[in-house]
């Protein structure tokens, strides 16, 4: 093995590489805790259905439980999925200028060590999810064929962001599978609104890496749009805040949700004025930027949650 302490190219002077043990550090970078933004991402939408779900059921005396445990769950499978990404791309990584540092690619752990890794977090994340109600484990354990099958899209289609959407907006479900024992319209709309969001900010990331992926025949929509990414994003962004809205329609929310809505379809215009597709680091910039307009729509179906049970 090469030195454990080495750093990853597009992850530095992070918590990991200044205050964590050598031992853990390669651990650590596999599960991308060293840059939480993707655990964020993957919360957002579990934050979403939970409040949007307490504020229909007029009853948030277990949002609090819930919010918390969806984030532990969150952070737990995001690391376990990260894990799994890495053991299947590895031999992609090592071809790109970006990924050819993560410690599966460079050599500071082995696939076994890996996999050990990707089991703890993993039994962290079933833990969490016992807490729910068996309707919500059954539906969680549901998440676990998409996320599986995702790290061989981009050798297939065009489209992996698709299926990188299904996955990381799995939790718009889980909130009303938690809140009220099963799935209904207003989770599905609310599923795919975050999918269209997904797709959208997935392109932007996509695009610090498009020449080597063109150059390794690795496929995205980044790859795919190209100069007309601007377009692509103001109709994936755009259908993602339609279908949201009708989620809070559906649902009967309150002013202080569509208030949060209107300030995420502002922070995701902002997004496609900014951007420019030639500048990977403004395209890093902007894809987290992602995490600030989910918290905002949180904060708005949060206090619209908060208002209605206060109300009831």
């Amino acid at each position: 093995m090469s030195d454990a302490s080495a750093r990853v190219a597009d992850s530095t002077g992070n918590w990991v590489d200044t205050r964590a043990p050598q031992w853990a550090r390669p651990y650590l970078r596999l599960s991308r805790f060293d840059r939480p933004i993707g655990s964020w991402l993957l919360l957002m939408p579990c934050w979403w259905s939970a409040a949007l779900a307490s504020g229909m059921a007029h009853d948030v005396r277990g949002l609090p439980l819930t919010i918390v445990l969806f984030f532990i769950g969150a952070f737990a499978m995001r690391g376990a999925g990260c894990a799994w990404n890495d053991i299947t791309d590895r031999d992609l990584d090592d071809k790109v200028e970006r990924t050819r540092s993560r410690p599966l690619p460079a050599g500071h752990i082995s696939v076994k060590q890996a996999l050990a890794f990707l089991v703890a977090l993993a039994l962290v994340g079933c833990v969490v999810l016992l807490q729910f109600n068996r309707f919500a484990v059954m539906t969680g354990i549901a998440s676990l064929l998409v996320v599986a099958i995702y790290p061989f899209m981009k050798r297939v289609t065009w489209w992996p962001q698709v299926f990188l959407g299904l996955a990381f907006s799995w939790g718009a479900l889980m909130g009303f599978a938690v809140t009220f024992g099963r799935i209904d319209v207003t989770a599905l709309v609310l599923y795919a609104g975050s999918i269209a969001w997904v797709i959208g900010y997935d392109t932007i990331y996509a695009h610090q890496d498009a020449e080597d992926d063109a150059l390794i025949g690795v496929k995205s929509t980044a790859r795919l749009f190209g100069a007309h990414t601007h377009q692509a994003l103001i109709l994936f962004y755009g259908v993602a805040v339609m279908l949201i809205g009708v989620a809070l329609a559906s649902a009967d929310a309150r002013w202080p949700a569509w208030l949060g809505l209107a300030a995420f379809a502002a922070h995701l215009a902002w997004q496609i004025a900014r951007l420019r597709i030639d500048d990977p680091e403004l395209c890093l910039r902007l894809f987290k930027s992602n995490k600030h307009a989910g918290l905002l729509l949180f904060a708005g179906f949060l206090t619209d949650a908060v208002t209605r049970a206060q109300l009831s």
